[in-house]
Parts: C-alpha cells; sequence; structure tokens
C-alpha cells in the first residue's frame, strides 16, 4: 500500500500544472535548499575546530550539548510556521476502498521525511564524524547521532500537536509564542537551567545507551497522538461541518460617548473580534508590549540611545501599524454596500483615527513598567506615543489611501501576505525609519532632551492640525473610491 502512496504522490507531482507553470520557481526552490544545506554541512564540519578556538578550557562536546536548547526552541517556531501536514493531498485517496489507518499513517510518515528533518542531519553527521576523528568513542557518539536523529522527530510530530490545539481552540500562532517564551524565561531568568537539564542529559544518555528508550518512547507518544487526532478528522466533509457555539455579544454601548463615529467604531471592534486574522493581529499586540524585552536588558543597546525611538515607536504603536496599513481593506468583503450607504466618509476615517489612538495610549499605560530600565527609555515611549498620534496615524491613513487588494479575514495573520502590497512594504519608512533617524541626529548633534522635544513638538502639531489633516486624507479616498470598489471587487 506504501508503495501505491508513493507511487500516486510521485504522478501527482510531476503532471500538476503547477510544477509545469512555476517551473522557475521551483529552480529557485532548489537553489534555495542546497544554500541551506551547505550552511549546515560548514556548521557540522566547523563547530568542533570553532568551539575549540574560543572555548579551549571546555570541552566542546558537552559545550554543544547545553547549547541545543536553543536549537530546539528555534526549529519548534520554525516549523510551527513554515511546516504543515500534507492532509490536502491524500483526502482524494478517503472516496477509495482504503483503510482510514493507512492513510493517516502515510501522512504521518510523509511528515517525517519532509526537508525540515533531513536538514539537521548535515549539520549531525559531518558533527559526530568529527568527533570521532577527534577521538571520542564511537560507540558514545553513535548513541547521540541517534538520539538527536529521535529529537528532530520529536519536533516534528510536537508541532502538529501544538498546530491542532492551536486550529481547535483559534488561537493561531499564540500557544507556540507561550511554549517557547515560558521555556526561554525559565532559562534566562535562572528559574529552570534549561540549557543544563538539556545538555546533561544528552550527555547521560550518549553515556548510557540505555536511556535512548526514553526519547524513543516519547517519539512513540507522540506518534500516536498525531495518529489519534488526525483520524479523528480526517474526513472528506471534515472542512464543510460548522461549528455550533454560543454568541456572546460584547457590551460597547460606552462608544456611544464618541457620537457620530460610534457606528463606525462598534463595527472595528466586532471586525477584530470576530474574524480570525484580526483576532490574530490582536494577540499579536502582546508581542509588541514586549518588544522592548528584547533590547533593553542586553548591554549593548544602553548606548544606542537612537534605538529607544524605534523602540518606542513600534512598541505603543504596534496595532496602530498592524491594523491601519490595511484601512480600508479590513472592510473590502462589504465595501461597495458600504460606500452605497449615505454615510459621511469623514465619520468613517475618524473612526479609525480614534481607535487607533485609543491602542497607543493603552499600549504606552501597558509599557510603563519599561522605567526599570531608566527614566530616559520611559520619557522615550512618551514621546513615541504623542508622535504616533499626531503623526502616524495620518501617514498611515493617507497610505491607506493606495490599498487595491482584498482581505480575506478568515485566514491568519502569521506569515500571512494576502492583501500586502507595495504600500505595506514601503510605509515603514516614514511611520519608523524616519523618526528613529530624527531622534538620533538631534540627539547626537544636541542631546537627549532635544530628540524628545522634536517628537513631541511634531505630535502635537499633528494633534492641533488634525482637522485639516483628516480634510485632505478624505478627499484622496473619495478620489480612490471607486478605484477601490473595483479592486476589492475582484479577488487576488
Amino acid at each position: 500500500m506504501i508503495k501505491h502512496f508513493i507511487n500516486l504522490e510521485w504522478k501527482q507531482y510531476f503532471r500538476s500544472s503547477y510544477w509545469q507553470k512555476s517551473i522557475a520557481i521551483n529552480i529557485l526552490m532548489v537553489f534555495f535548499a542546497l544554500y541551506f544545506v551547505g550552511m549546515f554541512l560548514i556548521l557540522g564540519f566547523g563547530l568542533l575546530p570553532g568551539l575549540k578556538k574560543f572555548f579551549p578550557d571546555e570541552d566542546p562536546f558537552v559545550l554543544a550539548n547545553r547549547y541545543l536548547f536553543f536549537w530546539i526552541i528555534g526549529d519548534l517556531m520554525m516549523r510551527f510556521f513554515l511546516q504543515k501536514l500534507p492532509v490536502m493531498s491524500v483526502k482524494p485517496l478517503l472516496t477509495l476502498p482504503i483503510k482510514r489507518s493507512a492513510v493517516v499513517n502515510y501522512v504521518l510518515g510523509k511528515s517525517a521525511i519532509s526537508f525540515f528533518n533531513f536538514l539537521p542531519l548535515f549539520a549531525i553527521i559531518p558533527f559526530s564524524i568529527m568527533l570521532i576523528g577527534d577521538g571520542y568513542a564511537t560507540s558514545m557518539v553513535l548513541t547521540w547521532m541517534f538520539t538527536m536523529i529521535l529529537i528532530v522527530l520529536i519536533i516534528n510530530f510536537l508541532n502538529f500537536i501544538i498546530e491542532a490545539f492551536s486550529a481547535e481552540k483559534e488561537l493561531s500562532f499564540l500557544p507556540i509564542i507561550i511554549v517557547v517564551g515560558v521555556l526561554f524565561g525559565f532559562d534566562y531568568f535562572n528559574l529552570l537551567p534549561m540549557k543544563a537539564l538539556i545538555g546533561d542529559a544528552l550527555m547521560g544518555v550518549a553515556n548510557n545507551p540505555v536511556f535512548i528508550l526514553i526519547p524513543i518512547a516519547i517519539l512513540l507518544l507522540c506518534y500516536v497522538y498525531n495518529f489519534k487526532i488526525l483520524k479523528e478528522k480526517l474526513f472528506l466533509d471534515s472542512s464543510l461541518k460548522s461549528k455550533v457555539t454560543e454568541v456572546k455579544a460584547a457590551d460597547l454601548s460606552w462608544t456611544k460617548r464618541f457620537g457620530d463615529i460610534a457606528p463606525f467604531m462598534q463595527l472595528d471592534l466586532k471586525l477584530i473580534w470576530r474574524n480570525k486574522r484580526t483576532k490574530s493581529m490582536a494577540w499579536l499586540m502582546v508581542i509588541g508590549l514586549l518588544y522592548g524585552l528584547f533590547f533593553y536588558p542586553q548591554s549593548m543597546y544602553k548606548d544606542m540611545v537612537f534605538m529607544y525611538a524605534l523602540i518606542g515607536i513600534f512598541s505603543t504603536g504596534f496595532f496602530l501599524i498592524n491594523f491601519g496599513q490595511f484601512i480600508p481593506a479590513w472592510d473590502s468583503g462589504y465595501y461597495k454596500m458600504l460606500m452605497s450607504q449615505n454615510i459621511k466618509y469623514e465619520q468613517y476615517l475618524r473612526s479609525k483615527f480614534v481607535l487607533m489612538a485609543m491602542s497607543v495610549v493603552i499600549m504606552f499605560v501597558l509599557g510603563i513598567p519599561y522605567v526599570y530600565f531608566g527614566w530616559k527609555v520611559l520619557i522615550t515611549h512618551f514621546a513615541a506615543a504623542i508622535y504616533n498620534i499626531g503623526i502616524n496615524t495620518h501617514v498611515i491613513m493617507w497610505g491607506g489611501s493606495y490599498n487595491r487588494k482584498k482581505i480575506d479575514l478568515d485566514k491568519k495573520a502569521a506569515f500571512n501576505y494576502q492583501g500586502t502590497g507595495a504600500v505595506q512594504w514601503l510605509i515603514g519608512i516614514p511611520l519608523m525609519i524616519v523618526p528613529m533617524a530624527l531622534f538620533g541626529l538631534v540627539n547626537w548633534l544636541i542631546g537627549f532632551e532635544a530628540a524628545i522635544a522634536l517628537l513631541l513638538i511634531l505630535g502635537i502639531l499633528g494633534i492641533l492640525f488634525h482637522k485639516k489633516l483628516m480634510k485632505l486624507i478624505t478627499k484622496r479616498y473619495l478620489n480612490s473610491k471607486y478605484k477601490m470598489i473595483d479592486a476589492f471587487s475582484q479577488d487576488n
């Protein structure tokens, strides 16, 4: 049966129109694969002499095992975003008299021989050869190599378990962020020495081959659990089943205090919370809030004061940037109907402005604990928040008038470039690069206080001239109104 599956897979790949039409893309992918294979080979052969050179007083084998912790969590995260189970390609087999268990085993077996699992071998095997050549016991190195292969497969199946949980709970990539973040936090704050635990465990297995039964048992458990999940969900009509859930109506009466823009605000808030892509974007605000923790704790960034502006702009304006760059494409599904109503376009746009300005204030308040890293950090975040409200809100809304691509709200936000055009790539220059450059230049020429004053003055001027700026932006949207209606009526 497996032979027939492989034969069908081979024919499907080379007979598909995708292969014929995208031969250039396939060639490019081959070059990328060869590039990564070459990088891993260099890593495998160069790791041992490199560790000996930079850490002459430590055992390179022990040291390499300790830092495998970072490879494990990095590999797990990359797989979550890039590796998916090949379920759709085998659904046609469900119409044939083939046992569903055989199909499930084939799907899981196919995932085990993916490129993601072969790539680490180009580093593991050369490193093992180098260790044996350096005098390490062959039996110990071979046991370690086999253990590493088991760990690669464990990560493979663990990734699918996390993906299944995320899809079931509609949490997007929040579970993988929590898993990786908690493990990294345990090690970083010395709550649980993950590097030492992983390193000691691998050395223990290498020195006592009987312990290899533990990773084998973990791999079998992961496989069986994946088998159970997939067998329960692998049906032809699984995507047609409607999920019945209790409707939870949020109380949005507080928006009425904003007057005539309240209906539009309610529409946006409901859109954010009820759709997969916008909900994923909302969860991403946690990353934006914690963005500074990637920089401020590190001593090398303490003297890079110009970076404070970039971090402040990004942290306080995370929702502004992610939500604002797709205005009005968020409403592309019903934009034609919306524009046929007797509404004032300025009210529609002002509701977006108020929503983004509120998010900046909330993100700044939640980020006040950054004062732990110094008063300069907090003051820069405050100036960046004012700049975001006064300047960046208007910049990003002006950029939105050039949006011409429809957005599918049922897709996840992570690594989803659907609806993304040249505007989304270029808008980052005036949003973040310009304020960082101005802040850094004034800080270098005059001083920190003058740089803060510049951001505050620009932000306050933007707030004072808000009405005039909104009139110009509204005029721009009205001029592009029918182009947007035509663009959003098409599937891109």
